[in-house]
């Protein structure tokens, strides 16, 4: 059984050992590739400052790259008794090279080197998550111009209020991740910045070059005070989760609106037929089960600020172990927004517009203001044109052209999408995800 980085000469009761382990095992695969890229640059610093001869650094450059592979086809192993990702490649490298495999731990701990591993970890997954935000942008954008002439009735307190379009529909949840995006893009700054070499939270007394680690990793800079670099350890997944959880508000949103227009009830759009299921005993009903699990999922996502908060809340400084539970539930959330973007994206792009809603007659009273102006624009005093209206309503005769002419910025008339686009790609632009990508690439010789 292999030793733990941290044991001596008394082993840990077994009860305790599971208890304090935990799902580290199971949740650290996540990680497994970003350790590997972490050591590959600390090594290569280390022999920069003569803790390590070149040749060693080759062999463990070449061993290192191995394992790299190994976790990207999914066959890295976590190995019973052994604790964490850390201890699994530092065993695999002693295993294959002896003594030097012992190494690679000079001036490191494993908080710097957990810190490191989830930095790594939650940029790319940031990456992945604004890729799929952009896909779904696109396609609602699509969807906009589509069907920016087609009306349909807008609502205040549920209550026909206005008309709207579905012009208006699409786009305004194209708007919204635009915002959500920028702040997907300041989680994303404050995450790429370079923790290694803060050790247990005290910095070595090695003479540590971060600032090369910090170059080969494409890191934007430093987390230069390594007490704040300790600090960080709960602070950065609160504030990425801040993020997701804007994103998965708009989704929860938009199925919602989704889910009630498709119902019998309004009939403003289908839901593409893969994409519900049926009753076991009605069998008439397409129930709309994809966007129904997608606003319990997003809801769930909007709750994690506040569970990695009630983690980490009442810390001091330094390093604890609460810490690590925040990776249950952080670690995972990535996955389970990006099924959701895909799924939704995919219904946008099926969903299909009922083009004839407002044939109904109980739609007509949504014209009223819309008779209110063209009242006032021929010259009656505002207040009088609405009770004017107002008083046709209650007596049964009021009557209005199916048809809006509105023509401000952001209206029915004039949707702005082109600028609402520009707005997306300068905060796609404003990511710099491509500093990271070329040192990954370097780092592994795949550049």
């Amino acid at each position: 059984m292999a030793q733990k980085l941290w044991e001596k000469s008394v082993q840990v009761n077994k009860d305790i050992e599971r208890f304090t382990v935990g799902r580290d095992r199971e949740l650290d695969l996540y990680l497994a590739k970003y350790d590997v890229l972490g050591s590959m640059a600390h090594i290569t610093m280390l022999q920069s400052i003569g803790l390590l001869s070149a040749d060693e650094l080759r062999m463990l450059l070449a061993e290192l790259k191995d394992i790299y592979a190994q976790a990207e086809r999914g066959e890295f192993v976590i190995e019973e008794g052994v604790e964490d990702v850390h201890s699994q490649v530092e065993l695999m490298l002693t295993r294959r090279l002896g003594d030097v495999g012992k190494k690679i731990h000079s001036g490191r701990s494993r908080n710097d080197q957990v810190l490191l591993d989830l930095k790594l970890f939650t940029r790319a997954e940031i990456k992945d998550v604004a890729t799929e935000v952009e896909r779904l942008f696109a396609e609602l954008i699509a969807q906009s111009e589509r069907y920016k002439d087609v009306l349909m009735p807008g609502y205040t307190h549920l209550q026909i209020a206005m008309p709207s379009s579905f012009g208006l529909w699409f786009g305004a949840y194209a708007e919204s991740l635009v915002d959500d995006m920028l702040f997907l893009q300041a989680a994303f700054k404050m995450c790429n910045r370079n923790p290694l070499g803060s050790a247990a939270g005290y910095g070595s007394s090695f003479p540590l070059d971060r600032t090369m680690t910090t170059r080969l990793l494409g890191f934007d800079s430093l987390d230069y005070n390594v007490v704040y670099a300790q600090m960080g350890r709960g602070k950065m997944e609160r504030n990425v989760a801040f993020a997701l959880a804007t994103i998965a508000g708009t989704l929860s949103k938009l199925a919602f609106d989704a889910c009630l227009f498709n119902s019998q009830n309004f009939g403003f759009v289908k839901l593409p037929d893969d994409c519900t299921t049926g009753s076991s005993i009605m069998p008439h009903k397409k129930n709309p089960d994809v966007f129904e699990l997608t606003r319990a999922k997003c809801n769930k996502i909007q709750s994690l600020p506040q569970q990695i908060m009630m983690i980490a809340n009442n810390l001091p400084s330094g390093y604890f172990r609460d810490l690590q539970i925040i990776k249950e539930v952080f670690l995972p959330a990535f996955q389970e927004l990006k099924d959701c973007l895909r799924m939704t994206t995919y219904i946008i792009s099926e969903i299909k517009v009922n083009e004839n809603i407002l044939d109904d007659r109980r739609y007509d009273l949504i014209f009223s203001v819309e008779e209110v102006n063209r009242l006032a624009r021929a010259g009656m005093p505002f207040r009088d044109a609405y009770k004017k209206v107002g008083l046709d309503i209650e007596a049964g005769r009021f009557s209005h052209p199916k048809a809006v002419h509105h023509t401000h910025e952001g209206s029915i008339g004039n949707l702005c999408n082109d600028k609402i686009e520009v707005l997306m790609q300068q905060v796609v632009d404003g990511f710099g995800f491509a500093g990271m990508e070329a040192a990954e690439k370097s780092l592994l010789g795949r550049d």
